[in-house]
């Protein structure tokens, strides 16, 4: 072997990791975005459904919405924060005991 194959395989090896490594990235991305919009659209639904229309002033607890969509608090209070469509309670602060409900359209 001369020193030109030795760099070319190192030059190769590096280039397979580098694009290894970048489909894997984007495989994540797009894997963690597809969960967090799946996930979004399970809470919109579950909360358009339980909020009567003469009741628009009903607050869901993040216990609740998590029990009934089978989804972790945590993940609840992401979605739900970031989540144009879903504002949390901040009257007398309240934000302590997070209770959730759609925004008035």
């Amino acid at each position: 072997m001369d020193e030109v194959q030795i760099w070319q395989g190192i030059i190769i090896g590096a280039v397979g990791g580098a694009i290894a490594g970048l489909v894997i990235w984007l495989a994540e991305l797009s894997r963690q975005g597809y969960l967090k919009k799946s996930h979004t659209k399970r809470v919109l639904k579950w909360l358009k459904e339980n909020t009567k229309p003469k009741h628009s002033e009903v607050w869901r607890s993040t216990r609740a919405i998590a029990s009934h969509n089978n989804l972790p608090e945590d993940r609840v209070r992401f979605i739900c924060s970031h989540s144009d469509k879903i504002q949390l309670n901040t009257k007398d602060g309240n934000e302590s005991k997070e209770l959730w409900k759609l925004k008035q359209s």
